[in-house]
């Protein structure tokens, strides 16, 4: 049987009815005749509720034990849902990060994948049961165990795909794939059918938070397309591969960072550096009575420096002044 590997979100396991409806999910693709190994985050803001836990005790950096407790959130959701699917009668199984193995490097806190394990999953997967696995973590050469930064059940998924030569990978999130602009800051912004690596990359290491720009590079070096859409029936998504030669802006970002002077937005596309997209960027901001503060051009990007509070204003002005319609 072919094998997918099925990636979700926290928003999508945040709660038994969400368990639940994931779940029938899984169990369409199964009875379509896949193997299926799925990825899951923690729950809802389980992540920043143990943050704050730990920095109850301590504001110390602790970042060994930090990745300990972490982790957890991951290993709660993949056992809430194996128990979910065997609830329907769906033979299931969860996997901590050590326990396929998922082997990284040693950097806590932002680990990088070295290697995956592919016994465990393969004995399980010859026993008919899908196989729920923790994002966001591994283990090291020392047996500690190691996050892999923001977005990394993301990059955890892309891993699983290319270890086992997936058919498909399946990245579920709250939106139905990759908009030229966040939906929820613009109402104009459209779905994209396809990025490429290079401008999925880009829009990443901009601020986007479709996709963890580890997992877009894992993706790229191994030939592996993901594919991003929602839990809702008929969701289209998006399909994340190579280049198809475009020469347009691809889409808008922004990124707003607490002790940063000023927000950036910043433009991805092939069409970028190009001296008359950033004229209609600045005209737009002037219009909009926007003070641009700094600008930098790049490789298939432009970046304005805006002041923090109007973030939001800017991202909407730009897209609507070049992203075409």
């Amino acid at each position: 049987m072919s094998l997918l590997v099925q990636k979700f979100g926290g928003s999508s396991v945040a709660d038994a009815g969400k368990l639940l409806h994931i779940a029938h999910i899984i169990r369409d693709a199964r009875g379509a005749g896949h193997d299926i190994v799925v990825v899951v985050s923690a729950q809802g803001d389980t992540t920043d509720r143990l943050i704050k836990k730990k920095n109850d005790i301590s504001d110390a950096a602790v970042p060994r034990e930090t990745d300990a407790l972490l982790s957890a959130g991951e290993q709660m959701s993949a056992a809430l849902l194996a128990m979910t699917l065997e609830s329907i009668k769906i033979p299931a199984v969860s996997l901590a990060g050590w326990q396929l193995p998922i082997r990284t490097d040693g950097v806590h806190g932002d680990a990088r994948i070295v290697d995956v394990g592919r016994g465990r999953v393969e004995r399980e997967l010859e026993r008919g049961r899908v196989v729920v696995c923790a994002g966001f973590q591994g283990v090291d050469e020392t047996g500690d165990v190691t996050t892999l930064g923001r977005g990394g059940s993301d990059y955890t998924a892309v891993a699983l795909a290319s270890a086992f030569g997936a058919e498909r990978c399946l990245i579920y999130t709250d939106v139905d794939g990759v908009y030229t602009a966040d939906p929820r800051i613009c109402p104009t912004a459209r779905r994209l059918e396809s990025v490429s690596y290079e401008d999925m990359y880009a829009l990443a290491r901009a601020g986007a938070q479709v996709l963890h720009d580890k997992c877009v590079a894992m993706a790229q070096e191994r030939g592996v397309e993901p594919e991003v859409l929602s839990c809702m029936p008929g969701s289209a998504g998006t399909r994340i591969g190579p280049s198809c030669g475009g020469r347009g802006v691809t889409g808008v970002t922004r990124r707003v960072r607490e002790r940063e002077t000023y927000a950036t937005v910043t433009l991805v596309g092939g069409a970028l550096p190009s001296l008359k997209i950033e004229k209609d960027a600045i005209l737009a901001l002037n219009a909009a009575d926007i003070a641009v503060h700094g600008i930098d051009a790049g490789e298939r990007t432009l970046t304005l420096y805006v002041e923090r509070a109007r973030a939001d204003e800017a991202l909407r002005a730009i897209h609507d002044a070049v992203v075409p319609r």
